[in-house]
């Protein structure tokens, strides 16, 4: 059975204060819920992960890192690489995210790259990729979104998925006034587990989490994870606040 997940993606937002008083209310929300076979994940800015790892201490609540550089260490101004987030505790690193191809040019190259550092380090990746809305538009998205897998993942061997999880990001629908529906989003899911199965075998497609990430809120969220390829969901606004994060939380 896969694991199911609900990431919260905090971006830049929430400085140590609200950061910590988040996570302290959301130990409280969650307290009580049935949690088996299920993750809630967290990810704060890179200067609040020391201390919202000490305030998740003794929850279901995991910590996890927005980014990383793919150099050991390094001329790098403002980067941060696997050892330092390891050496604070931080065991899974969200890479790819839609926000940093776009405003920081990141690519698959320097992501498949990236990618390695994770494996190397025996850390956990959450790896984003997805079409933009001309994509959709111009029927390209299944293209555009097998692209971004294979060449940033399909390197690698099959004992290295197990190290994966996935979040497809359909950026058209995430603040364009196009909404996506859980019919669209169990079809890309159910069409990136038909490519990775063909690459490698049923099992490793049938073991890898897949995370949808297009606005998932929780008056959406049981629907869309009620599909059978949707594994959970890479949670941006709503997950800052608590309500809205455990309603999507009990939703799954």
């Amino acid at each position: 059975m896969r694991t199911k997940i609900v990431a919260g993606n905090w971006k830049m937002n929430n400085d140590k204060k609200e950061s910590k008083q988040l996570i302290k209310d959301l130990k409280k929300s969650i307290k009580a819920e049935k949690l088996e076979n299920t993750r809630v994940i967290v990810a704060p800015t890179f200067v609040n992960l020391s201390s919202s790892i000490k305030a998740a201490k003794n929850s279901k609540i995991e910590v996890v890192a927005q980014n990383m550089h793919q150099a050991k260490n390094g001329a790098y101004t403002g980067e941060i690489s696997a050892n330092m987030l390891k050496a604070i505790g931080i065991k899974t690193v969200i890479l790819g995210h839609s926000e940093r191809r776009t405003y920081f040019n990141e690519t698959d190259k320097g992501l498949a790259e990236k990618v390695d550092a994770v494996l190397e380090n025996e850390l956990e990746t959450i790896f984003c990729f997805g079409e933009l809305l001309e994509d959709r538009k111009s029927d390209h998205h299944f293209t555009v979104v097998k692209d971004q897998i294979a060449n940033a993942l399909f390197h690698l061997d099959k004992v290295a998925w197990k190290s994966i999880i996935l979040a497809y990001e359909p950026v058209w629908a995430i603040g364009t006034g196009e909404t996506a529906s859980a019919e669209q989003a169990q079809e890309m899911h159910a069409f990136i587990r038909s490519i990775i199965e063909k690459k490698y075998n049923k099992e490793v497609a049938d073991g890898v989490s897949i995370l949808y990430g297009g606005s998932v809120k929780p008056a959406n969220a049981e629907e869309i994870f009620s599909k059978p390829d949707v594994d959970g969901g890479l949670i941006g606004g709503a997950a800052l606040n608590v309500a809205d994060f455990t309603g999507i939380i009990k939703a799954i």
